[in-house]
């Protein structure tokens, strides 16, 4: 049935076109292969890391992939975020959840926290782009999503477009935690699609820190950083 299925409505990789095969899931192995990963989360002194130095109190921090000016990464980010390609989150969570158990520095944690979208957006958008990442990462490392732990107080305006100290004062204090007691200390697993400046991500850490004795460590699809 499947097969039949594929010759009627065929499947085929996001990034290049061609027809995926049996096993295969949004982007061919090929284009998988050649996705350009940053392998951060072997290392505990990395880029993404030294972006929280003294902002904000975080375990580890790490990103799958580079994200530049299109490059592959970006359109596939574009048709998670715009084209309403949940599946793109979910596999990307579930591939780097295969990596991030083998990490000394991730595997320990035990519960997915996405980055939340206001409500309006989140009726605008339909779901939350980083919400399908965490439930691809939580099926993968078999720990728990935790979707309802932060939200936000109020609506921010887009990032895109503004500087980093712009960036920062757009979302302090944007972000709270509810029942800080249930995941009272846990290494928790905050995550989100792409980092630009951290200042979305510094903001939670800090609504996260009324969890007591909580861990917090970092993961995202991308980070626009070298």
């Amino acid at each position: 049935m499947n097969d039949f299925f594929s010759l009627v409505y065929p499947r085929i990789c996001t990034c290049c076109g061609n027809s995926l095969w049996k096993g295969e899931e949004v982007i061919c192995t090929l284009c998988e292969y050649h996705l350009p990963k940053t392998w951060y989360h072997m290392e505990h002194d990395n880029p993404v890391s030294r972006i929280f130095w003294g902002r904000a109190p975080v375990e580890n921090a790490a990103s799958f992939l580079h994200f530049n000016k299109g490059n592959q990464v970006q359109h596939l980010i574009h048709h998670l975020k715009y084209k309403e390609r949940k599946d793109i989150g979910v596999w990307f969570g579930s591939v780097y959840g295969t990596f991030l158990k083998n990490s000394p520095f991730f595997r320990t944690a035990e519960a997915v926290i996405p980055v939340p979208l206001h409500r309006k957006r989140l009726l605008s958008r339909g779901f939350n782009q980083s919400e399908q990442f965490g439930l691809g990462l939580a099926a993968s490392m078999n720990i728990p999503l935790e979707g309802k732990t932060l939200f936000r107080t109020g609506l921010s305006e887009t990032q895109t477009r503004k500087g980093r100290y712009k960036r920062w004062e757009n979302v302090t204090g944007i972000f709270e935690a509810q029942d800080p007691g249930k995941l009272s200390g846990k290494h928790l697993l905050l995550v989100d699609d792409v980092i630009t400046t951290g200042a979305t991500l510094e903001a939670c850490v800090h609504a996260l820190r009324s969890i007591p004795d909580a861990r917090i460590s970092i993961a995202t699809i991308a980070t626009t950083g070298n």
